[in-house]
């Protein structure tokens, strides 16, 4: 596989980006802020610490990891839209020598750009206005999640491009299942707040994979295989079925 065409979409994508960083990152800092601000610093004093550990510390590293793995998902899913709807790129593809995986893994590499610019701001403004602090060597053991979860979340947003033609439902999709598995998977709260009849259940969820894989290995430092395991099936297998309906969709 030749990556020309995947880095040529990617620089593509990239410059898209920079003509409106200013309003794109002032757009993706102010939604997790609020969140902050309204749970982490407004609720804490009623919580009260969440497993040895104050509770706007808790939900920290579930912000930065939301923040960034949700611009993966939306630039993918409305620049595939968009391409599609709007501009009609996806037409040009079917007569260049670029291949479908090609250009999935492109706005994979899109997708984590994205989301890791924007959840290095978020991470940024957070530390500033809190003590939330992790050692800069367990960076790597988080990045052994959000790699993963940027990947799922992408190509995710592939197949949601792909398939469905209309702005508003893909705002359903986002509204209905990608926000409500984020929040079942213990952003706000730990998972043994689950009844233990469920708890196994949300346990095999990859968004819970991803937010509490990251939380333990940015917070305490620690991997969890079962995690890491879980949310590596579920990115390769998201990214074979993206590139399966996108290759169907051009076929069309």
């Amino acid at each position: 596989m030749n990556l020309r065409g995947t880095l040529a979409i990617w620089r593509r994508d990239l410059l898209v980006l920079r003509r409106s960083i200013l309003s794109e990152m002032v757009a993706v800092v102010a939604y997790p802020l609020t969140i902050y601000l309204a749970f982490g610093i407004g609720m804490q004093g009623y919580i009260g610490p969440v497993e040895g550990i104050p509770y706007g510390l808790f939900i920290a590293p579930g912000l930065i990891t939301m923040t960034a793995v949700s611009a993966a998902y939306n630039e993918s899913v409305w620049s595939l839209w968009f391409h599609r709807r709007v501009q009609y790129t996806i037409e040009s593809y079917r007569v260049t020598p670029i291949s479908v995986s090609e250009i999935v893994i492109a706005k994979i590499l899109s997708g984590f750009s994205h989301g890791l610019l924007k959840g290095l701001m978020v991470a940024l403004v957070i530390l500033v206005i809190t003590p939330f602090r992790f050692a800069p060597d367990r960076l790597a053991a988080y990045l052994l999640f959000l790699i993963p979860g940027s990947v799922l979340f992408s190509c995710a947003g592939v197949i949601c491009g792909t398939l469905l033609d209309k702005p508003e439902t893909i705002g359903r999709v986002e509204a209905v299942f990608i926000m409500p598995l984020i929040f079942m998977s213990g952003l706000f709260f730990p998972l043994s707040a689950y009844p233990a009849t469920v708890a196994p259940f949300i346990r095999l969820l990859p968004t819970t994979a991803l937010f509490e894989g990251a939380r333990q290995a940015l917070v305490g430092g620690s991997l969890s295989p079962f995690f890491g395991a879980n949310l590596s099936v579920a990115a390769v297998s998201c990214f074979l079925a993206a590139v399966l309906i996108f290759r169907r969709h051009l076929a069309e």
